[in-house]
């Protein structure tokens, strides 16, 4: 399990880190400002390198392609961007003056900072980077051909960032500002892992509050819906497969067979809204809304029994009839025993394998709650709280959601593999 683990770990970092884009755009908009944006990477640790590394981006200078135009540096003094017919554009720097790049905020002082430049200079001139009077880096002699040069500098505490050529004209290319990090294990992959390890999911973007709290407080009405659903339908199918393969090819056989197709047929709402219409509203059976007492579970677990039975009644009949088939049922009838002890006795217990593989897989399931039933009749669980973080992009409790509820399918992998030894005296745990 623990390259499992990891693996399952690892996934789950790159789904929300990597290929979801930057969180913070998503929490906090389009509209949202570099600085506010970097005031929240900041918090949450987002403006991090992903895995490794002693450099990172930073908001307060978007990096500039000028082969594709200015950018943000579109109307800097003394900035001539050039394009001609053999060469993509870029942008020329007249010697014997200072440049200003356009920052979105103040860099921090004293933190350590490099600014990646791909020039040429025709005339061999010298680029150095200013941030304050503290803050002067060495100058550099630019060649004549296309190369990039690294200015590593301090921030200062006073004075704005400024690119200063010495003499000559300097053509650039493209330029991108990093900071450094601590140290070179300083990284998102690194920040996750450590807050898993003192079982840390971070704070609710939308709420401010922990994520284990709301897990914590939205797990209890889950399983209270859930659990009931789950038994409840468990018995009810099997109890119903046994009798399909007692009375198989006969009236009774064909019309549970008949039931179960119905029942797969019909849409999970269509249930949940036929019962909130006719048996709680119409009729006044049940509440339709709220957990103010058990009396509001029973519509929903009685919805979540009748719309997931029509599935597994089909897949238990077929296992109990591969069972009625066999020597010993025959053998076993012809010693005497009736129905009953034939089938709970004998057919049930030789049939528990794969019953055990379908009724443990689905209870990791049973944590993470009814997406629908939660949310129609408004009961407080993991369910409805999830949708709610997708609707409002709170990827960090959605990101809580999916981690623990993965943790629970591996770990009930494991389980079902000790319950086939104890199920089965032909399997060993060895």
């Amino acid at each position: 399990m623990v390259p499992t683990v990891f693996g399952v770990i690892l996934i789950t970092f790159l789904l929300f880190y990597a290929v979801g884009g930057s969180p913070s755009s998503v929490a906090l908009g389009k509209n949202a400002t570099p600085q506010a944006l970097e005031e929240f990477d900041e918090q949450r640790g987002f403006n991090k390198p992903l895995f490794a590394g002693l450099w990172t981006r930073t908001r307060a200078l978007p990096d500039v392609d000028f082969t594709k135009g200015t950018g943000t540096w579109a109307g800097t003094r003394g900035l001539e961007e050039v394009w001609s017919g053999n060469e993509k554009g870029f942008a020329r720097l007249a010697g014997g003056h200072s440049y200003r790049p356009p920052l979105a905020f103040g860099l921090r002082p004293g933190t350590t900072y490099r600014l990646r430049v791909v020039c040429r200079s025709p005339d061999g001139a010298s680029l150095r980077v200013r941030s304050g009077v503290a803050g002067t880096g060495p100058a550099s002699r630019i060649g004549g051909g296309w190369a990039e040069v690294v200015f590593p500098f301090a921030a200062g505490g006073e004075g704005p960032l400024e690119v200063e050529v010495s003499r000559g004209r300097v053509e650039i290319r493209s330029m991108a500002l990093q900071r450094k990090v601590r140290h070179v294990l300083d990284s998102q992959l690194v920040h996750f892992l450590g807050r898993l390890a003192h079982w840390d999911l971070g704070e609710s973007i939308a709420t401010n509050q922990k994520v284990t709290t709301m897990l914590r407080r939205g797990v209890g009405p889950s399983l209270l819906l859930t659990v009931p659903v789950f038994a409840g339908e468990l018995a009810l199918s099997l109890s119903l497969a046994l009798i399909c393969a007692y009375f198989r090819d006969r009236w009774p056989d064909r019309m549970l067979v008949l039931v179960s197709v119905a029942l797969m047929s019909v849409n999970y709402l269509i249930w949940i809204i036929f019962g909130q219409f006719f048996l709680a509203y119409k009729l006044q059976w049940f509440p339709i809304w709220g957990m103010e007492s058990w009396r509001n579970l029973l519509l929903p677990v009685g919805i979540g029994i009748v719309s997931a039975m029509g599935a597994n009644l089909r897949f238990y009949r077929t296992i109990m009839l591969d069972e009625m088939y066999k020597d010993y049922v025959r053998t076993a009838f012809a010693k005497g025993r009736g129905p009953a002890g034939v089938l709970f006795g004998h057919v049930l217990p030789n049939a528990m394998i794969p019953v055990i593989t379908n009724t443990v897989i689905a209870i990791p399931f049973l944590y993470t709650g009814s997406l629908l039933l939660e949310s129609f009749f408004g009961i407080p669980g993991l369910g409805g709280m999830s949708v709610n973080a997708i609707h409002s992009s709170d990827v960090e409790v959605v990101r809580g959601v999916v981690l623990v509820g993965a943790l629970l399918y591996v770990a009930a992998s494991l389980i079902s593999d000790v319950c086939y030894a104890v199920a089965d005296p032909r399997v060993k745990l060895r």
